[in-house]
């Protein structure tokens, strides 16, 4: 078998140290400057975001003879997860509820769901716990999905892309250093790549999702982003120790 040639080696930088044209004597017309001595770099960024969000989903039903005893048992429970969650400064506009009341044969049926939306993860527990333990099985809470807002991914993607660029400087900075030059100004910036993957819970098979930790549940619905930069940058040249101290 033959070997297979190895692959190719990664640049990601390259020095062009020719040096600068002369400037012209004075008072004559020179032709446009060249332009001056540049460092070519490349550099990329991973960052990760947890979900910033959570909805969870509470179903609770009565069925009775009489349609009003349906609709009493039923609300009586929905004012007491309304309030428990108000208690734990849940917002009003951050709960929604849906009804349903319907006849079956010779009772009434009401059902009823409750989502509420929380950005305090631990507060999400302690109103869960409350509910589990003074409602008992006379309410249904669903696990709670994960997600992020539109805003938390755009703060992830600026992050992303301003940390891509922050380790292409360095990476100029210490390639400079090699050479006993100085880092100077930005000519050029450019975003090569950008990805984003992870952040969807929905992904592991359904016999195991009902049996995830909370912590594990967050983990899975984290949110990551890489960034590549192109960058050109400036080089000033060696420094004068002497000038620099006066």
């Amino acid at each position: 078998a033959t070997a297979m040639a190895p692959p190719p080696p990664r640049v990601f930088a390259e020095l062009d140290l020719a040096p600068a044209p002369a400037p012209a004597p004075e008072g004559r017309v020179g032709t446009p400057a060249l332009p001056g001595r540049e460092v070519h770099v490349s550099g990329s960024a991973e960052l990760s975001a947890r979900p910033d969000r959570a909805r969870v989903s509470l179903r609770l039903g009565s069925r009775k003879e009489a349609a009003v005893a349906a609709r009493s048992s039923v609300s009586r429970r929905l004012e007491y997860i309304a309030h428990s969650a108000r208690q734990r400064g849940v917002p009003e506009e951050n709960m929604t509820v849906t009804e349903d009341f319907s006849r079956v044969e010779n009772t009434y049926q009401m059902e009823a769901e409750v989502c509420i939306i929380f950005s305090d993860f631990g507060k999400m527990q302690n109103v869960c716990n409350l509910l589990i333990e003074k409602l008992g099985t006379s309410v249904t809470i669903n696990p709670p999905q994960f997600y992020h807002t539109p805003e938390a991914m755009d703060t992830l993607r600026r992050q992303v892309c301003v940390a891509a660029v922050g380790n292409t400087r360095r990476k100029a900075q210490e390639v400079c250093r090699l050479f006993g030059q100085s880092l100077g100004k930005p000519l050029l910036i450019k975003e090569e790549e950008t990805k984003e993957w992870g952040g969807h819970i929905d992904s592991h098979p359904s016999h195991t999702a009902d049996s995830l930790t909370l912590q594990e549940r967050i983990q899975n619905a984290t949110a990551y982003a890489s960034c590549r930069v192109f960058a050109v940058f400036e080089i000033k040249g060696k420094e004068n120790r002497r000038n620099k101290l006066l």
